[in-house]
């Protein structure tokens, strides 16, 4: 029999800090950064947000604030070497385990000059921010076994600068960085084109590679982050339609020719995903129609709650179990092995060698194999994790 996926918290519970998520609130962040006449890294607007954002961090109990400092080095859109800033905010938790969420807070216009001139920025990405401090407020209502993390990069138009910088900067202090969610251009449902989507959002990820590790490419599991998020959130958020809301999975790092700040963390060997909606409107980006009045707020606050749900449950979640293995005997069932963490309770995923979602789950409690009956290991793919955590591959 098919059991339901054990979640580290009651359901009831899910639900509850799913309804405290406020599109009024978002929609006052975006609408204040939006304010600023100019948000780009370049100019004294980015800093003057940077302060505006940690301070609206400072106001929730039990977040340690940081405005960290970092070299915009010269290249592209950069005339020179600058000192700029971002907001990296900490909930600790009981562990030292870390799952990111952040979205960008500089902005551009390309159609004017880079430090003067208007660029509002609402969707790309001031929405990605409010949704960022939403999380803050209202995972800060509980207590959690790991930590969360929540940035407003900046330098990411001019080349992924600030989120390389926090890359490096885990690497180089070992983070335990489980999961990073990049949340960038997520506040609109609709485009010029007359396409909508209200129901669901997209989110990237790329391929793990199986070869082995090395200094220059450190192994990720960045695909399995995004089936896991896309698994999770069945049933669990609804749609500004009243339908429920899901996520469109993109096997591929980004959008043709562009980039997101959950790659130099992919690069850096940790699991990052990026959401975006599913219908862009490329001439309300990086120009001076990037406007409050075009965004869908009951649609980012559906995409806020897709992150909520999947920040829920890996923020209870054991360390993922190690050594994941199918038994190669002939047999109508499969054999999977595994070692779990300490402690930690497992489940069971499985899905056909051509299905780019899982099918499937088993609760498994704190088992070491398990055998599922009737599914076999040739026309099927499986994993294993703990509840709440990312499914490693069973090989």
């Amino acid at each position: 029999m098919l059991l339901p996926l054990l979640m580290a918290i009651a359901e009831s519970d899910v639900q509850s800090l799913s309804d405290a998520v406020d599109a009024a609130r978002m929609r006052a962040t975006v609408e204040r950064l939006a304010a600023f006449p100019t948000r780009n890294t370049l100019s004294p607007g980015l800093t003057e947000a940077a302060e505006w954002v940690a301070a609206e961090f400072r106001r929730i109990p039990g977040v340690e604030v940081e405005l960290m400092k970092y070299t915009l080095p010269k290249g592209r859109r950069v005339p020179e070497d600058k000192e700029v800033v971002q907001v990296v905010a900490v909930l600790p938790g009981r562990t030292s385990r870390r799952i990111l969420v952040g979205g960008h807070l500089d902005s551009l216009n390309l159609e004017v000059e880079p430090v003067t001139g208007r660029a509002p920025g609402a969707n790309d990405d001031a929405s990605g921010v409010a949704l960022t401090l939403e999380m803050a407020r209202v995972l800060a209502t509980k207590k959690w076994d790991n930590t969360f993390v929540f940035v407003a990069f900046s330098g990411e138009e001019q080349g992924l600068n600030g989120s390389r910088a926090l890359a490096t900067r885990a690497k180089t202090e070992g983070w335990a960085l489980d999961a990073v969610l990049n949340n960038d251009t997520v506040g609109s449902s609709k485009n010029k084109a007359g396409q909508e989507d209200r129901e669901r959002v997209r989110v990237f990820s790329e391929e793990y590679d199986p070869t082995p590790p090395s200094e220059t490419r450190p192994a990720h599991n960045s695909r399995e982050l995004a089936r896991f998020i896309e698994f999770n959130v069945r049933g669990k958020v609804k749609a500004p339609t009243g339908k429920p809301f899901g996520v469109k999975l993109v096997f591929r790092r980004d959008r043709f020719g562009r980039g997101g700040d959950h790659t130099p963390f992919v690069e850096a060997g940790f699991d990052g995903v990026r959401f975006i909606e599913v219908h862009e409107e490329y001439t309300r980006q990086h120009s001076p129609d990037d406007l409050p009045e075009f965004m869908d707020w009951e649609y980012l606050a559906a995409v806020a709650r897709t992150n909520l749900v999947s920040m829920v449950a890996l923020g209870n979640a054991a360390p993922a179990p190690t050594d994941v293995t199918v038994v190669r005997d002939q047999s109508h069932h499969t054999t999977i092995r595994w070692k779990p963490a300490p402690g930690a309770q497992s489940v069971v995923y499985w899905r056909e060698t051509t299905s780019p979602v899982w099918q499937g789950s088993f609760s498994v409690g704190e088992a070491n194999e398990y055998v599922v009956k009737g599914i076999n290991k040739d026309d099927h793919v499986f994993a294993v994790g703990s509840v709440g955590g990312i499914p490693a591959i069973a090989r």
